[in-house]
């Protein structure tokens, strides 16, 4: 699905990210985990267009979209969230949802059901509480036409209720055939739903392996924990 080969970007004199290569598989939940400053929204910003990479290779089913404009990687089949909720809280759950497809109530309602959010369409953004505005900011990716899903930190600042109700949702996306990559912090979130686990370490890519082979790996735990 998604593949990225000795990707490079540096901000001045910093290495942000540095020979990063990794494959995302088809219908699978991939998380990418690392201490901070690890590089993970890097390469977010990057392989959706928003950074242009100094050096390497990016491609989505086999189509090269290095460098392509936000926009034209969006058309491609990649649907992102941000790690700061991105919403427009002075519009209507609908005008937010509009915004990514021109569709009808009944499509929308549907979306909504699936992200667990039971709220009216008519509903302002600024009225829903925080958790609710990232399920918001998460139907509205899943509206938009995509191959790919990209979720920066989905479990940010939200209550455990909403912790709980964001497994389950990905667990049926994944059973709908949807392939998802995710930057996620909570160890516990990403152990108990990934299939494949990415830990990048100073911009590298320092190992990559099912969860209980990340869990008992050494060079993880002292990146994380320092030796």
């Amino acid at each position: 699905m998604l593949s990225l080969k000795n990707v490079s970007k540096s901000f001045g004199g910093v290495k942000a990210v540095e020979r990063c290569s990794f494959e995302v598989e088809e219908c699978t939940i991939t998380s990418l985990i690392g201490p901070n400053g690890a590089g993970k929204t890097t390469v977010f910003n990057i392989t959706s267009g928003l950074t242009k990479p100094d050096s390497g290779t990016i491609k989505l089913l086999g189509k090269n979209i290095t460098g392509m404009p936000a926009y034209k990687i969006a058309q491609s089949g990649i649907s992102r969230t941000f790690q700061i909720t991105k919403v427009f809280k002075n519009l209507t759950i609908r005008d937010n949802l509009l915004i990514a497809k021109r569709t009808n109530d009944t499509e929308m309602n549907r979306v909504l059901e699936s992200v667990y959010l039971n709220k009216p369409l008519d509903t302002i953004a600024s009225e829903l509480s925080y958790g609710q505005q990232r399920l918001l900011e998460l139907a509205r990716a899943l509206s938009m036409p995509h191959n790919l899903l990209l979720l920066d930190e989905p479990t940010a600042g939200v209550n455990p209720q909403i912790r709980q109700e964001l497994k389950s949702i990905l667990r049926n996306l994944r059973k709908e055939g949807k392939t998802i990559l995710l930057i996620e912090h909570d160890m516990d979130f990403v152990m108990d739903i990934s299939n494949t686990v990415i830990v990048l370490n100073e911009g590298r890519v320092l190992k990559t392996g099912k969860p209980k082979e990340i869990v008992k790996d050494k060079k993880v735990l002292e990146a994380y924990l320092g030796k």
